[in-house]
């Protein structure tokens, strides 16, 4: 099996990045066999990476483990038998539900640890490995918010979102890129990091943790591009979910003079919790987790600046409840409330996401498609048959009738 590097040498030799043949005007690829080789890289990165373990005999490390998204899918990842390491600064939270799972069969034990330390970071890596001889999957996914205006935030707050959203993330990636490489593995490891549909496309009001999301999929980028070079088995995989129902509007830090909501559509956690697992079994470069999030992504890319006026006009209104202000819950600095995976989004709450069960299973999806354009086809041609029998029955029987 030829290596991902001999496999875009043959593809790209002589082409500069825009992909035009080097001293030539016209360019010798056309999009669809652009597309093709990106189709292409995709299988053999899948093939030659590696193959990850299946849940049930993996063990995995949950970073921001005590609520929303985290606690989802360290639920979810304990019921179809992964051992878990639970990380959060909430302690209590941690503990109540590390005894949760051990009770109901599961095995799991936690690290109180704030990500935006570095050193703490490394200790949730060492506990792991005295606890369970080390870990097969990473998944960074602490973070927390700021609603309000750029002008209006403090540098300390905003200074403060980088170390957990950002700086959390590069910790705990570097930190388990190492631990894969200084084993000897006979499947790969798995890094698995939190970004949003605004690593995308920057929203107001939330604009320093936009960017924050922004940096965290450059960083992801570049790492798993590093990775691949140095022949690493590790997937690199960035999730992007869209609105989420989740604690994250209360625990943020809030300037507006009301209680900030989500703006619709909003997603149940377990939605993204299902893609997180998808990612922990099969190497994925990056995935949105709900469709509403590459539909933003996509409209961002095609029309931005009518989306900028579309969120000018839309964006500062839908981000606002009409509530009083609560400001007790504010986690950015200190935990506070725990054990919560649902926030308190008004409206329909959506359960499922038919782009994302697609995106998980193209192939799947492709052959479901296929078979019911088949049965179609089949079937209008049992129709056309049936009518052409039909009319030939009934001239048959007209010319009996004249003779």
């Amino acid at each position: 099996m030829q290596s991902f590097e001999q496999f875009s040498k043959g593809r790209m030799e002589g082409f500069d990045f825009a992909g035009d043949p080097l001293g030539s005007d016209k360019p010798k690829m056309t999009f669809a066999e652009i597309m093709k080789a990106d189709i292409e890289a995709s299988v053999i990165l899948e093939e030659m990476n590696m193959k990850l373990k299946r849940l049930c005999d993996q063990v995995m490390v949950i970073t921001g483990a005590s609520s929303g998204i985290g606690l989802a899918t360290a639920r979810m990842a304990a019921k179809q038998g992964a051992r878990l390491i639970l990380a959060a600064r909430n302690e209590d939270a941690l503990a109540q539900l590390a005894d949760e799972i051990n009770q109901s069969g599961g095995t799991a034990t936690y690290v109180v640890a704030d990500v935006g330390v570095e050193e703490e970071v490394c200790n949730i890596a060492r506990t792991a490995t005295q606890v369970f001889g080390g870990f097969d999957t990473w998944i960074n996914d602490a973070g927390v918010g700021i609603y309000g205006k750029l002008l209006e935030v403090s540098i300390e707050d905003q200074r403060r979102l980088f170390d957990t959203n950002f700086w959390g993330v590069v910790y705990g990636s570097l930190t388990a890129a190492r631990a894969f490489r200084g084993q000897q593995r006979k499947y790969g490891g798995a890094i698995i990091n939190i970004g949003s549909e605004v690593s995308e496309r920057a929203t107001p009001l939330i604009g320093m943790y936009s960017a924050s999301k922004h940096a965290v999929k450059g960083f992801t980028e570049a790492l798993r591009m590093e990775l691949e070079k140095a022949g690493d088995p590790i997937s690199v995989t960035l999730v992007k979910p869209g609105a989420t129902d989740t604690p994250f509007p209360q625990h943020a830090r809030n300037y507006l003079e009301e209680e900030p909501k989500l703006p619709s559509p909003v997603y149940a956690p377990h939605v993204v919790a299902e893609v997180i697992l998808h990612c922990a079994q099969t190497p994925v470069r990056e995935i949105f987790a709900t469709g509403s999030a590459k539909a933003h992504s996509l409209q961002g890319k095609i029309m931005p600046r009518i989306v900028d006026w579309m969120m000018e006009a839309l964006y500062f209104s839908k981000q606002r409840s009409g509530k009083p202000a609560n400001y007790a819950d504010d986690a950015l600095y200190a935990p506070t409330t725990g054990l919560r995976e649902r926030g308190n989004a008004q409206g329909h709450v959506r359960g499922w996401s038919a782009y994302t069960q697609t995106a998980m299973h193209p192939l799947m999806t492709c052959a479901v498609l296929a078979g019911a354009g088949l049965s179609l086809y089949a079937l209008s041609q049992q129709l056309t048959k049936a009518k052409q029998t039909d009319g030939h029955e009934d001239y048959v029987e007209e010319c009996a009738c004249i003779q």
